[in-house]
């Protein structure tokens, strides 16, 4: 897995976050980072959502007590299943897939693979305007052993647009420009 792109041959060889899949900080879990990193949370009496500002990903939470998914199933924001334990929100996620890292510190730095990765968070109210987040990342195959991070999340005033290629020609400028390099230089390994 690749946090940053590495290649122009294909828009396959430009990171997730490049190429619009995965934020760099919508999580799970959630990262701090400079920008569009504002959350909304919403409680139905079965389901909890987290929508993140960053891709404007919404993760579905089940609160109803039912099983993860079969481990043959992986999705990029894995498999979440949540739990009430007095006053905090409990969240364990599995199933990630091994297209994404274990653990993505930053925008360009990927560790380890979806693939064994088991997260735990925590969510709890310790004032009218803060909530206190917490994650356990557990993945035994990249770290020697569990590690957990708390930061506070602050009650923001809006969400706003996250278009992450809309007018935006990043993208088809890398491909375009390493296409006319390759043909300057008869090098070309793309085919359409």
């Amino acid at each position: 897995m690749r946090a940053a792109g590495i290649g122009a041959d294909s828009y396959e060889d430009r990171g997730l976050a490049e190429r619009c899949l995965v934020g760099f900080n919508s999580g799970p879990p959630i990262l701090p980072a400079g920008y569009n990193q504002n959350i909304q949370i919403f409680q139905t009496p079965n389901h909890v959502a987290i929508v993140n500002e960053m891709l404007h990903d919404a993760r579905i939470v089940p609160l109803d007590g039912r099983a993860h998914l079969p481990t043959t199933i992986r999705q990029w924001m894995g498999d979440s299943r949540g739990r009430w334990d007095g006053d905090t929100l409990v969240i364990e996620t599995t199933n990630f897939t091994d297209k994404t890292a274990g653990f993505n510190p930053s925008v360009s730095t990927a560790v380890g693979t979806g693939w064994t990765l088991r997260l735990v968070e925590r969510f709890r109210r310790v004032a009218d305007d803060t909530l206190l987040y917490e994650y356990t990342v557990d993945d035994r195959t990249t770290f020697t052993r569990p590690f957990t991070v708390r930061l506070p999340i602050e009650r923001g005033d809006a969400m706003f647009e996250y278009a992450c290629h809309e007018g935006n020609y990043g993208l088809m400028n890398i491909l375009s420009g390493a296409r006319a390099g390759d043909g300057a230089t008869g090098t070309s390994s793309w085919s359409r």
